[in-house]
C-alpha cells in the first residue's frame, strides 16, 4: 500500500476529462493536477519545447513526491513519454487517440482522427496509423482547445468555429471520430452535433485503466482512505482553478 499521490499534467484544463475517469476507477487514490495554463498550447509548438516543458511539468510534481506520473495530454504523450520513461524510475502513463477502439469497431465509413497539429507530426501518431488507420483520416483542430481553455463549451461561437474548421471533414462523412486532445472531450456534445451520426471515442477509460493495472502491479495502490484532487497551474489561479473545478463536475457527452 503507498498513500503518495499520482501526478497529473497537462498543458491546460484538458487533462481535467481524464482526471474524472481516474477518480471514478480509482477512488482511494490522490491526485495532483498541474496545468500549464502558462505555456499552453502545446499542440502547436515544436517537439524539443514540448519535451523542455513536460521535463520542468513533471519535475515539478516530483519535488511533490508523487509516486507515479500520468501525461494527460496526447501532445505531451507523443513528445516526452518516451524520453521522460528512459529518464526517471516512477511509472509514467501517457495517453494517446483512441484510434485503436476505433479501428476495432469499424464497421463501414470513414474514421476521423481529430488531433493538436504537434500530435499529428510526431512518429508515435504515425505508427498508430501504420496499425490502425486504414480507414482513418487526419483533421487538424488548430484554435479549438483555447476554447475549452477560455470554459467555453457550448454555444453560438464554438458551433461556428467546428462548422468552418469541419466543413471539409462533414462531406466525407464519418462514421467515428476520435477526439486525439483531451481537451476535445469537453466539447465533444458541440462535435457530435457537426457531425452527426457519428460516434466519438477518446483515450480517457483505457488510459485510467492502464493507470490502476501499472498501481497494481507495482504494488502501488492505496487501500484505505478516501481519496482528494490537489490542482495547481502555472497560469492564472484565480482564472483556472475555478474552471478546473467546474469542468470536473461538468457532464460530458461521451
Amino acid at each position: 500500500m503507498d498513500e503518495r499521490p499520482i501526478g497529473v499534467f497537462d498543458s491546460g484544463v484538458g487533462g481535467i476529462s481524464l482526471m474524472r475517469n481516474m477518480l471514478r476507477l480509482l477512488p482511494k487514490e490522490s491526485f495532483i493536477y498541474y496545468g500549464d495554463e502558462a505555456n499552453a498550447p502545446y499542440g502547436t509548438k515544436p517537439e524539443a519545447e514540448i519535451l523542455a516543458l513536460a521535463r520542468a511539468d513533471a519535475q515539478l510534481l516530483l519535488d511533490l513526491n508523487v509516486k507515479a506520473l500520468v501525461i494527460a495530454c496526447n501532445t505531451a504523450t507523443s513528445a516526452a513519454a518516451k524520453q521522460l520513461r528512459s529518464e526517471l524510475s516512477l511509472p509514467i502513463i501517457g495517453i494517446e487517440p483512441a484510434l485503436k477502439p476505433a479501428a476495432l469497431d469499424y464497421t463501414e465509413g470513414p474514421i476521423a482522427v481529430l488531433a493538436t497539429p504537434a500530435t499529428l507530426r510526431q512518429q508515435k501518431f504515425a505508427n498508430l496509423m501504420q496499425l490502425y488507420g486504414e480507414h482513418a483520416f487526419i483533421q487538424p483542430c488548430p484554435g479549438l482547445m483555447e476554447f475549452v481553455e477560455r470554459g467555453i463549451t457550448q454555444g453560438r461561437e464554438l458551433d461556428a468555429f467546428l462548422d468552418e474548421l469541419l466543413y471539409k471533414l462533414k462531406a466525407r462523412n464519418p462514421r467515428a471520430v476520435v477526439l486525439g486532445c483531451t481537451h476535445y472531450s469537453f466539447v465533444a456534445g458541440a462535435i457530435a452535433k457537426a457531425l452527426p451520426g457519428a460516434r466519438l471515442y477518446d483515450g480517457n477509460e483505457g488510459t485510467a485503466r492502464q493507470l490502476a493495472r501499472v498501481l497494481e502491479r507495482e504494488n502501488l495502490l492505496c487501500g484505505k482512505g478516501e481519496g482528494s484532487v490537489t490542482l495547481l497551474t502555472s497560469g492564472d489561479p484565480d482564472t483556472a482553478i475555478p474552471l478546473m473545478k467546474k469542468l470536473l463536475a461538468a457532464p460530458i457527452a461521451i
